[in-house]
């Protein structure tokens, strides 16, 4: 049996649980292509709730995102450079930083960086362009369970209508994921003119998600480029607000770190932090 029979049977497995696990699509009609298929699965977790799932369901969940995750090829640190490597970069911690494009759940660190938002259950959208969806999508289900966990503790200490404050950070599994750890955090929402209330609040993610990995032994970190997306927070001083919060954390932390990387999807934070770390010596 070849691998792709294997995942084909996965999918028409998983995408006929999941159907039958929903209360409004089970009666959903999905051609026959895999890509269609497959869009259907994606979209049918996307939407479901912090529910129960059979264990076998899940088990298979699992088999399948995990070889659809190397099928698409994970990324160790061995092969993203360093910025020394890269571009000979002369910033104080050229050794240690690396500027990384592509898709963040590829990549093999001990965690990932998660845009959540306050709600801190992933993005219900089926398949929606955010990193959020990304992330959820790839984790699987579990994720969102574990995240309702955290919430639900939450609640019962701060009362029903609590929400994920801006700026924290917090650290669940990676199931599916490359990533030992996900670690979520909610930017600021630039809704209007850019303001310091904004710009701290950045900083506080970048500097809680480094805080919660050295409280937990996490060596290697990949940041998403946080808020500048959906939150609208503008491209260049966001890397700028990395960049400065990350060198001045490891200015007392440097010890702590094997490895930290900015992800970056777009060409535009690609050339920023090109531009911010190969000419400043930090």
């Amino acid at each position: 049996m070849s691998f792709n029979k294997v995942q084909a049977e996965r999918l028409d497995f998983l995408l006929k649980e999941f159907k039958e696990d929903s209360v409004h699509y089970r009666d959903l009609e999905v051609g026959d292509n895999y890509e269609e298929k497959r869009m259907a699965l994606r979209s049918l977790m996307n939407i479901r709730g912090p529910r129960p799932m059979r264990e076998d369901v899940v088990n298979i969940q699992d088999e399948f995102l995990t070889e659809e995750t190397n099928e698409k090829g994970v990324i160790s640190l061995e092969q993203i450079a360093t910025v020394a490597e890269q571009y000979g970069s002369k910033h104080i911690f050229a050794d240690k930083i690396s500027i990384w494009q592509g898709d963040i759940t590829r990549i093999q660190a001990g965690a990932i960086v998660n845009a959540a938002n306050s709600q801190m259950l992933g993005c219900f959208v089926p398949c929606h362009r955010c990193i959020d969806n990304a992330i959820h999508s790839a984790a699987g289900i579990e994720l969102r369970a574990e995240c309702s966990h955290y919430m639900n503790r939450r609640k019962m200490q701060y009362g029903s209508r609590y929400e994920e404050p801006t700026g924290q950070a917090v650290l669940t599994k990676g199931y599916n994921l490359p990533a030992e750890y996900v670690i979520h955090t909610v930017g600021p929402i630039v809704g209007g003119v850019l303001n310091h209330g904004h710009r701290q609040d950045l900083r506080n993610c970048y500097k809680n998600i480094l805080k919660c990995c050295v409280e937990n032994g996490i060596r290697s970190v990949a940041f998403c480029c946080i808020s500048t997306g959906e939150f609208h927070f503008p491209n260049a001083e966001a890397a700028e607000i990395a960049v400065e919060t990350v060198t001045d954390f490891l200015k007392e932390n440097e010890s702590e770190f094997d490895r930290i990387i900015y992800n970056v999807f777009k060409d535009v934070d690609r050339e920023l932090y090109e531009k911010k770390l190969e000419k400043e010596a930090g």
